[in-house]
Order: C-alpha cells, then structure tokens, then sequence
C-alpha cells in the first residue's frame, strides 16, 4: 500500500475511524490473530510513514531495511501515538494510523515533517515478544 493509497480518501474516512481519547485516529484494515499486544511487551512492526499530502517519508520497508522496527510498548521509546496506535493490535493486523502533532513530533518534527502536521502511519504487527 503506497501513501498515495493511503491518504487518497483519507479526508472522507476519518469520519468513520476511531479516535481515542489522545486525539488518535485509526482504521482497522485487518484484526489479525491471537492476543492483542499490551504494555510492557516488546513487538515487531513494518511501517510506512506518510505526509497528509501522500508522500512517503520513512519506511522499515524501504530498499536496504526490511527489518521490522522493534520495541516495547508504552516504555517511552517511541512517539506517543505510534505506540498507543500499536496497542491492542493482534499478529498480523494493519492498521492505518493518524497522528496529531500533539503525540507525535510536535513544533520540533525531524527532516521531512512539517511543524504542526499529522503524521499517516500504516503499520501492521509482525510478532510479539519474539522476531518472525
């Protein structure tokens, strides 16, 4: 799935996705299988990083990656939305994630984030605990 899929009818979608509490936004694509993913569990994630205008800005999928990014859920070592976005999926779940700067970077976004925009994830859970 390209950002251009992504965000091609996102404007329209949003009515429809879920938003939590924080200000996140997110469309289950698939549910996947098994248990949800908790706190304190470390997971396995691909991801696609998306502007709201459909440009790719960062991939674990890009040429020369393809390692699934890894971390522990609600440790802190991720930008807060990104983790709560992961938060109950289950294996092999997809999710389209939105992010307002408020949980993602904020004013002080890195190279290729403008200050103050959301950020479109879509992401999908590899494993938890261990790497596929």
């Amino acid at each position: 799935m390209t950002c251009a899929d992504i965000t091609a009818d996102l404007a329209s979608r949003r009515a429809d996705m879920i938003t939590t509490p924080s200000g996140l936004m997110y469309e289950e694509l698939a549910e996947g299988r098994g248990k949800a993913a908790e706190a304190g569990q470390k997971v396995y994630t691909h991801y696609v990083l998306c502007s709201t205008e459909g440009q790719e800005i960062d991939s674990s999928l890009a040429p020369g990656r393809g390692v699934p990014l890894d971390f522990e859920l609600a440790a802190g070592g991720m930008i807060p939305g990104f983790d709560e976005g992961v938060q109950g999926m289950k294996v092999g779940g997809r999710r389209i994630l939105v992010l307002p700067p408020g949980i993602a970077y904020g004013a002080q976004p890195p190279p290729g984030v403008a200050p103050g925009a959301d950020l479109i994830f879509h992401v999908q859970l590899m494993s938890i605990g261990t790497p596929e």
